[in-house]
């Protein structure tokens, strides 16, 4: 499995980028914001996830193995292939999605290109339990790819498992994540409150989502 391609930027076209690596030219296709980041002519490194089908064989590109994770998860619901998952991630980026799915914003998934109120429901009802899973892989797993070689490089691995807003570090949010977890609440409203913390807080680190999420969390009355 392709896991990982670096090399030098081609062109670009509206949903891809054609890289070359030492002579050979993959298209990469990516969301618009993983596009907006790269130019014709440089180098650049992105995760990989190849899908093949009977009569398909496509390469989707992440800048995070974080975001890739939110790729594959967010097509494992019903109705939501590639292209509507890569407009979720586009609209709101990785951190985005967890935040919404967290909260149970359906809204804010709809707000993706193409994306129907019934099918942003259907991603929260499915996903909501899941997104603490991957919210935690943000502590170990947020690494981005590393720089392309001037030459170019192709890496062939087993990649296993978030992205430009204005929130704490996906480290902060899965270590307080976890901080919940050993205090003895569940995940799902561990998550819930973490993110809305987050929300509140964009310039909290770990320390300050606890306090503010233990607020949260604290019994109304």
């Amino acid at each position: 499995m392709i896991g990982r391609i670096a090399g030098q930027i081609v062109c670009k076209g509206e949903d891809h980028a054609l890289i070359d690596v030492r002579g050979v030219g993959y298209v990469v296709y990516c969301t618009d914001r993983v596009l907006a980041g790269l130019a014709p002519g440089e180098a650049a490194a992105l995760f990989t996830d190849l899908m093949v089908r009977e009569d398909l064989l496509q390469l989707y590109g992440f800048p995070t193995l974080v975001e890739k994770e939110w790729f594959r998860l967010l097509m494992t619901v019903q109705g939501v292939g590639a292209k509507a998952a890569l407009a979720m991630l586009g609209a709101l980026g990785p951190d985005g999605v967890s935040r919404a799915l967290a909260l149970g914003d359906w809204t804010a998934i709809k707000a993706a290109k193409g994306i129907g109120p019934k099918t942003a429901q259907r991603v929260v009802n499915e996903l909501k339990d899941k997104a603490p899973m991957v919210m935690a892989m943000g502590a170990g797993a947020a690494v981005s790819a590393p720089p392309a070689a001037p030459d170019g490089d192709a890496v062939i691995e087993r990649a296993a498992p978030s992205a430009p807003v204005p929130v704490p570090s996906a480290s902060a949010q899965a270590e307080a994540l976890s901080a919940l977890g050993n205090l003895g609440y569940g995940p799902g409203a561990a998550a819930g409150a973490v993110a809305q913390a987050a929300g509140e807080a964009p310039e909290a680190d770990t320390a300050g989502l606890i306090r503010a999420a233990l607020k949260l969390l604290a019994p109304k009355g």
